[in-house]
């Protein structure tokens, strides 16, 4: 029993999160000003010929897809017969493709670093610091992409007003920057654990739902080894306690696709946490939730929300200048593709999504799922 009511205590912070399959909007994350976009809109593509009738919406999913060769390394070129998207395992037909590759500019694209002081060590944050500050002065300062930062602290998310490729600026304010110390530590126990838990989630709920209102695509590199997945065999969850959790990731699958933010899990732990528990563990989770009755509160851990995303998980390498450019060079080249969903049987039915590149030794990485909803809840 005791167990069951500390748990229901961190589920009080889902309310917020319970709220992104519905909300139209949301208050942004702390800033002076918002980031200014590029001035080229996205262009979306020519419907294809066969496209079905547009349904509500809601009803169409966009898909950032990237794909690479056995080294790893983005593939462009490639044509939309190319491709087959799997719903369910069944194929759906390509309503709209397009390419963006290298020196492309009619797609806006950016990139966010995110400081995790929240569940990262002063020491681990002073190398991370370090690592980082090295990759934004790279080739003299020359960021290829358009670049912003956020502090992720107790207190606040910060974000740094307006994007750059200047990576010496970014610098000098990283260093004049206080990412501040932790106030909730994990001597506090599962009390400061959920915090952390809590506190992480706002903050992406919060920057996801800001994205979402600005054009293009948006890769968010979050420097942390994660927060508490908070799971194991002596869980107890109230039937209140699964319906806000599912809730919450129902709204964040769908936060993070309409925000077209592709989200990377860079661990500054390295070597250190080499063969923890922790590097692997998420994996337990990456299949997605079908019902309240199945979901557990590491179906939100940042690793598992990562890989859903598209993006990757990085972890057991102290080259973190590395791991930053691993996580960048995946707006290389990339496509992006949309289908029209059949209706769903029900609210929140959760599909799974691959897509198929018919060319040999290429892998195509893109969200691995999303909820559909019956025609008739459109606006849900």
């Amino acid at each position: 029993m005791r167990a069951r009511i500390r748990f229901s205590i961190v589920f009080l912070g889902f309310l917020s999160l319970s709220l992104l399959a519905h909300a139209q909007t949301q208050a942004p994350p702390q800033q002076s000003s918002p980031p200014a976009a590029p001035a080229a809109p996205a262009t979306p593509a020519t419907p294809t010929n066969n496209a079905a009738p547009a349904p509500p919406p809601d009803h169409r999913i966009f898909l950032d897809v990237v794909v690479t060769d056995k080294a790893g390394n983005p593939q462009s070129g490639l044509q939309q017969q190319d491709f087959t998207i799997l719903d369910d395992k069944q194929p759906e037909n390509i309503l709209s493709f397009h390419a963006t590759d290298e020196g492309s500019t009619a797609e806006p694209l950016q990139i966010i670093l995110l400081l995790d002081a929240v569940n990262t060590g002063a020491q681990t944050m002073g190398f991370e610091r370090l690592e980082l500050e090295k990759f934004l002065r790279k080739d003299g300062g020359h960021l290829a992409l358009p670049t912003s930062m956020v502090f992720l602290t107790d207190t606040a998310t910060e974000v740094q007003p307006g994007t750059t490729r200047d990576g010496n600026a970014l610098a000098e304010l990283l260093k004049s920057k206080e990412t501040g110390l932790r106030i909730i530590g994990r001597s506090q126990g599962i009390y400061g654990a959920m915090d952390r838990f809590n506190l992480a989630l706002t903050a992406l709920e919060r920057i996801s739902s800001y994205e979402a209102r600005q054009p293009g695509r948006k890769l968010l590199i979050w420097f942390s080894p994660g927060w508490p997945m908070l799971s194991g065999p002596r869980l107890e969850l109230t039937k209140k306690n699964e319906d806000w959790l599912f809730n919450a990731v129902v709204g964040m699958s769908r936060a993070l696709r309409e925000a077209r933010v592709t989200l990377y899990s860079l661990d500054p732990l390295g070597t250190s946490d080499a063969g923890s528990f922790r590097t692997f563990y998420y994996e337990s989770f990456l299949k997605g939730v079908p019902s309240s009755s199945k979901v557990l509160p590491g179906n939100l851990a940042l690793q598992v929300l990562a890989a859903q995303s598209g993006g990757k998980v990085l972890n057991s390498n102290n080259d973190l200048t590395q791991l930053i450019a691993n996580c960048v060079i995946d707006a290389k080249a990339y496509y992006t593709m949309s289908f029209i969903y059949p209706p769903a049987d029900h609210p929140d039915e959760f599909h799974s999504l691959e897509v198929k590149v018919d060319k040999p030794g290429l892998t195509a990485r893109t969200r691995m799922g999303y909820y559909a909803q019956p025609y008739k809840d459109a606006g849900r």
